[in-house]
């Protein structure tokens, strides 16, 4: 039995066939039947036609019914009564219509479309004074709803009332309303040539609403008018007015031009100075080019140009406002610094390039930088003249610059000849000590020696070599230079004593060109024993094939007791050779060698036998491959080069013969 208060449900049906249907149903199948179902043409009601007033009152009372039930269902929505009082208004029962426009403005008396509809019907059934109170009553409610205020003038004009529309504008405009409301008020006036009522609506417009544009209209108004005075003065008041933080560009550009078209070109261009002194950078673009225009136009070559200079000028400052490490934009804004020789701004500017130093304390990233204090130091002292700022502009430069991680020499030897310029010696020369002292370099060494050979001071010279080579033993080229001050000095033996020296160091950058110095210095000295001893011991350090050529030329064409020794010199040739031979991987050397030889023998006329005893050690030139590889290891395939197999050679002499016989059968295949 079921227990009591238990309702019993329908029982489940089980399914009796599982199977899918044959014809498969999907949602979007459904949903487009329904969508095309709601499109299906539906018969539009049957027109009634109404023939005796009871069917017309029963049609009216069956239609308010509907009305007041919606009405009655939702009292808030505004549509029923909108619909409601245009349906009574259809049917020519304004009193009706009026009764519902009433009721529904006591419902929600702020809605705006309440009150135009209204109006509008009292307008369009001529009810001039029950739409007059209507506006009346609605912009005493919604004083700042701008429709009743514009309907209600139209209408008023439109009537003729124009002391009546005059009292309405006034009253709007207690309110103090929006500009257009105020352009409206104007143009109204202006309309009936109320040129004074107009002018005094334009002042109060400028005291209620500020805006350089409502004092542009002011002016142009007054422009149009031709009261030129009256303008001007517009025009200054309105930037006396707003001052310096509200003043628009617009403004200046509209005063500039009213002045250029009453041919006040001086006043034209007064006002563009002033709004470029005046406005931030930002807002100077459209004045420059303006400005630009009406120098053009007006003005001379050096209005033009200053122009020009004036834009580049706030547009470096632009960029280095951005970047103030920019070292390339501060160069180019002090280039025009100069070119307009006002020493204090270019002094001023130099300050502030200088106070943007390089955060990272490297080398390269100085390099510009230091040339903002060689041009500052320039301009003191060509241009200012002023020395002792010149010298302190130096100083400041070489405390800022950190000596230990790097220095500049350049900045060390400018200072030194800015004191010899001023025949301050002492001061040079303590700087320069006192950079060698610092932060010892070549050029600075270099710039000192030559310094002191300049004044002839060669004491200090010699004592500037010593440290120098004390400094930097491996430089060639200051041992040649030490020894050639000696030798112009004509102390031969201290210059030889200083070579000797030299090529006796262990490490050098280039002993070629001192051991080449050294010879050639004996040379000049005639010494050819001891030149010989130069190149023997030269060999004995190295068998290179230029050393080899270099020594035999020097026995052909240095003569010795009046003769030439060609002989020494072909000795040279061969023992050059047979050294060569020893040596891995010098065929080309002694190719070299053996064609010098021969030159040589061709050009001191010698007889056939010695240049065929040279051409019988001429070797073949072959063609071999070897094995190449990349960069990672791997094998990247097979190359030709050219090998040369020189006659005496007997390692290679079986290769040889093979070689020949190889080329014979391809030249016996071919013929066959």
């Amino acid at each position: 039995m079921d227990r009591p208060g238990t309702s019993k449900g329908p029982k489940a049906v089980p399914a009796k066939n599982k199977t899918p249907a044959p014809v498969q149903i999907t949602a979007e199948q459904l949903l487009r039947e329904a969508k095309e179902r709601q499109l299906e043409y539906v018969a539009p009601p049957p027109k009634q036609k109404i023939s005796d007033p009871e069917e017309l009152a029963a049609f009216r009372l069956k239609k308010r019914k509907e009305f007041e039930d919606n009405i009655r269902r939702n009292r808030l929505n505004l549509s029923n009564w909108i619909k409601y009082a245009q349906w009574e208004e259809s049917q020519k029962e304004i009193q009706r219509a009026r009764s519902i426009w009433e009721r529904a403005l006591d419902i929600d008396s702020r809605a705006i479309p309440l009150w135009l509809k209204y109006a509008e019907m009292e307008m369009r059934y001529k009810q001039v004074n029950h739409a007059r109170n209507i506006f009346d009553r609605a912009i005493t409610i919604l004083p700042r709803a701008s429709q009743f205020w514009y309907k209600f003038t139209y209408m008023e004009e439109m009537l003729g009332n124009i002391s009546g529309c005059r009292q309405i504008f006034e009253r709007w405009m207690t309110w103090h309303p929006d500009e257009q409301a105020w352009n409206t008020y104007i143009k109204f006036e202006l309309r009936y040539k109320e040129i004074e009522r107009a002018r005094d609506i334009y002042e109060r417009l400028v005291d209620t609403h500020p805006q350089p544009k409502n004092w542009l209209r002011y002016a142009k108004f007054e422009e149009l008018h031709g009261n030129i005075e009256k303008a001007r003065d517009i025009f200054e008041r309105s930037i006396q007015f707003l001052g310096d933080e509200y003043l628009d560009e617009k403004l200046y550009l509209a005063f500039a031009r009213f002045e250029e078209h009453q041919k006040e070109h001086d006043r034209a261009r007064a006002i563009y100075k002033y709004a470029l002194d005046k406005l931030p950078e930002d807002k100077r673009e459209d004045i420059y080019k303006a400005y630009s225009i009406h120098e053009k136009k007006y003005g001379d070559r050096g209005g033009i140009e200053s122009i020009i200079s004036n834009k580049r000028k706030i547009k470096y400052e632009e960029d280095l406002k951005e970047n103030p490490l920019d070292y390339d934009t501060w160069f180019d804004y002090l280039r025009l610094l100069e070119s307009e020789e006002d020493a204090e701004q270019i002094r001023d500017g130099y300050e502030k390039a200088i106070a943007q130093v390089p955060p990272v304390m490297e080398k390269y990233y100085w390099r510009r930088y230091i040339y903002l204090w060689i041009n500052y130091a320039i301009f003191e002292e060509l241009k200012a003249m002023d020395y002792e700022k010149t010298r302190e502009v130096y100083s400041m430069c070489i405390k800022l610059i950190p000596h230990k991680k790097f220095t500049f020499a350049k900045i060390w030897l400018m200072y030194a000849k800015f004191e010899i310029r001023q025949k301050n010696l002492q001061n040079a020369r303590k700087i320069l000590g006192q950079s060698i002292g610092i932060a010892p370099k070549d050029k600075l060494f270099k710039g000192y020696i030559e310094l002191e050979i300049e004044l002839r001071e060669f004491d200090r010279c010699r004592t500037l070599y010593e440290k120098y080579l004390e400094f930097n033993s491996q430089n060639c080229t200051t041992w040649i230079k030490y020894a050639e001050l000696e030798s112009i000095l004509g102390d031969t033996e201290r210059a030889r004593g200083i070579y000797e020296l030299a090529v006796e160091q262990p490490i050098l950058d280039m002993p070629e060109i001192v051991w080449k110095a050294f010879i050639d210095f004996e040379l000049d000295q005639q010494e050819y024993e001891k030149c010989r001893e130069l190149y023997k011991r030269l060999l004995s350090k190295t068998q290179h094939v230029k050393v080899w050529l270099s020594y035999a030329q020097f026995e052909a064409s240095n003569p010795e007791n009046g003769e030439f020794n060609l002989d020494k010199a072909r000795k040279i040739y061969k023992k050059a050779f047979e050294e060569l031979k020893n040596t891995p991987n010098n065929n080309e050397s002694r190719l070299m060698i053996l064609e010098t030889w021969k030159e040589f023998e061709i050009n001191n006329e010698s007889d056939d036998d010695k240049i065929k005893e040279v051409e019988k050690l001429m070797p073949k030139q072959v063609k071999k491959r070897r094995k190449i590889q990349a960069e990672d290891g791997t094998d990247a395939g097979w190359e030709e080069y050219v090998d040369y197999i020189f006659p005496d050679d007997q390692a290679q002499s079986a290769n040889l013969k093979l070689l020949e016989l190889a080329k014979k059968w391809k030249q016996t295949n071919q013929e066959s």
